[in-house]
């Protein structure tokens, strides 16, 4: 029974530090392409008027 559970936690902990790493990575992603975008935003904004 116990043996049972231990691996069963085990394969939640397992899934659970892949999720977290996954998360970093997209969250890394999605923050350089927002800088990138916002830097050409700001190179580009002499050009807009109102």
């Amino acid at each position: 029974m116990n043996e049972k559970i231990y691996k069963t936690m085990k394969k939640v902990g397992a899934w659970n530090i892949a999720f977290g790493i996954a998360l970093i990575v997209i969250g890394t992603t999605i923050g350089v392409f927002q800088i990138i975008h916002g830097g050409k935003l700001l190179s580009e904004k002499k050009e807009i008027t109102f």
